[in-house]
């Protein structure tokens, strides 16, 4: 089973206008909203890829209770923590031209809901696959996943981390089996600009992971796996309207492509990153394999 984690869950409101002015009242001409999160985004192209998963994390008020009927139509496990204060965070997302977003704080956590995520988490079996995805919100500990690896520690988890900063720095305490950071994120890393794939290449050797994905935007991704091979992929063809989610949609891809071994799994990555960005919202299983076909024609 894959386990995704969205400490902080939301709705994303996609609002799309043709100019946007500040201090002047703009007017959407077309509008929709889906569940958010870079987990539940994980989640959400697993299920279209086929392979079930069981979303953990906290929902609170009414756009909790939206949050937790979407994940489940959606095919996902819903295993959400309730909270009884607050209500879970409103994303807005702006589309004119460059995209802007606003992105809402979240509930609470108190310390006794914690306690039940990690007993919750503790059902997590040998086997099993792991996802912690995204920012940590303010009411819990910085280090948590660097708890939450300990704890899976020895446990024969796969575990996957995609974070930046002091999170992932946290995580990487604990040899994950899969983290992928773009190019800024490794950067931030390394204490150093990082622009190339061979100078990426060579500080993922340094990454304490056992397979580094590394995405570059416009150049593709480069995978270092566990027997220290390198993969390359370039990108997938087609005209980028969104850049929400396709980190994660990559990640997606991958898991449910390793059994075929890490070609295809990077290939597969790259063509539901690449669905997602050339998509209004996350890639679906048809534009997914279209892109992949991309690869298996060259």
């Amino acid at each position: 089973m894959v386990c995704t984690v969205t400490l902080n869950p939301s709705i994303d409101y996609v609002m799309r206008t043709p100019s946007l002015v500040p201090g002047e009242t703009n007017r959407s001409e077309e509008e929709f909203f889906s569940f958010g999160g870079k987990g539940l985004n994980v989640s959400a192209v697993l299920a279209e890829l086929g392979v079930k998963s069981r979303a953990l994390g906290f929902t609170a008020g009414f756009t909790g209770s939206a949050i937790e009927e979407q994940v489940r139509d959606a095919g996902i496990d819903a295993d959400f923590i309730r909270l009884e204060q607050g209500f879970s965070r409103i994303n807005v997302k702006i589309k004119s031209g460059a995209e802007t977003e606003l992105n809402g704080k979240g509930p609470d956590i108190p310390e006794e809901k914690l306690r039940e995520f990690f007993r919750r988490l503790d059902t997590v079996s040998e086997g099993d696959t792991l996802v912690l995805a995204g920012s940590i919100p303010s009411s819990v500990p910085k280090d948590i996943y660097g708890t939450i690896l300990s704890r899976l520690d020895g446990k024969g988890v796969r575990t996957v981390v995609d974070a930046s900063g002091e999170a992932l720095r946290q995580a990487l305490l604990y040899r994950p089996f899969l983290v992928k950071p773009n190019l800024a994120e490794l950067s931030e890393l390394a204490g150093t600009e990082i622009a190339t794939a061979e100078q990426a290449l060579e500080y993922a050797k340094k990454v304490n992971a056992e397979n580094v994905l590394i995405s570059m935007a416009g150049d593709g991704a480069v995978l270092l796996d566990e027997t220290g091979a390198v993969h390359t992929c370039g990108v997938c063809k087609g005209t980028v309207k969104n850049s929400v989610g396709a980190g994660d949609s990559m990640v997606a891809g991958f898991l449910a492509g390793l059994d075929k071994g890490c070609e295809y799994a990077l290939r597969l990555g790259t063509a539901a990153g690449g669905a997602t960005s050339f998509s209004d919202g996350l890639a679906k299983k048809e534009d997914i394999f279209r892109l992949l076909s991309q690869f298996e024609q060259l």
